[in-house]
């Protein structure tokens, strides 16, 4: 498990390579491999630990009875997930993790996490800080969703998205983290009405898309 990586992540962030190694023991860190389409967590399931992405990537989604899927959130390497059900005793998962390509996946005790051992090693709490601020940002993610799907036109939902995606690469010329299928899901709408529409804002000169790839035309950033 490379040490250094871990230490980048939101996590471990201001704790040093070799504490987090020390650390992973206590917080009773285990890695598991999953391939393409594999199902991490299962709706309904009550889980005990927190995951982090250290290759490949996941997609959080939610799926109804009839089979009709939303993709909440995706989660690549270094980015933590499930840790909100996982920090509630007996909550069963609202959701499913998939994994969307190859993907490594560690995964930490919650209880050993939240609750600091008889070692009383002296970085514990700033991992448990650092949980917070990844809830935090969940919650962020979550209220940004809500405003690219409030939209009723799927123009409007591709404008907000796209929108926010060129403010946060500060260009006009970016890749999305979704296929064009995820990207359906993620804002809610039917796969091929929303090509039909980006096809109509290529034609109009909104915009320039190669699969997940934008380049938003006629906008200053500045």
């Amino acid at each position: 498990m490379d040490k250094n990586f871990l230490s980048k992540t939101i996590l471990f962030q201001g704790i040093s390579p070799d504490e987090v190694q020390g650390m992973l023991g206590c917080l009773g860190g285990e890695t598991k491999s999953y391939r393409k389409g594999n199902v991490i967590y299962h709706m309904g399931e009550i889980i005990h630990s927190i995951g982090i992405v250290l290759s490949g990537s996941v997609s959080i989604e939610n799926n109804d009875v009839w089979g009709n899927k939303s993709i909440l959130e995706k989660a690549g390497p270094g980015q933590v997930f499930a840790e909100a059900y996982a920090c509630i005793p007996n909550e069963p998962l609202m959701i499913s993790i998939v994994a969307t390509e190859p993907t490594e996946i560690l995964f930490l005790d919650v209880n050993r996490v939240l609750h600091v051992c008889s070692n009383a090693c002296s970085h514990h709490s700033r991992v448990i800080r650092n949980l917070l601020s990844v809830s935090f940002q969940k919650n962020l993610g979550l209220t940004r969703r809500i405003f690219h799907t409030s939209s009723k036109s799927i123009r409007g939902r591709l404008l907000s998205y796209l929108s926010f995606q060129a403010n946060q690469h500060d260009s006009c010329d970016f890749e999305i983290p979704f296929s064009r299928q995820q990207l359906a899901d993620y804002l809610s709408v039917d796969r091929s009405a929303m090509s039909n529409e980006l096809s109509k804002m290529q034609k109009e000169g909104l915009l320039q898309v190669d699969r997940n790839h934008f380049t938003l035309i006629g906008i200053d950033l500045e």
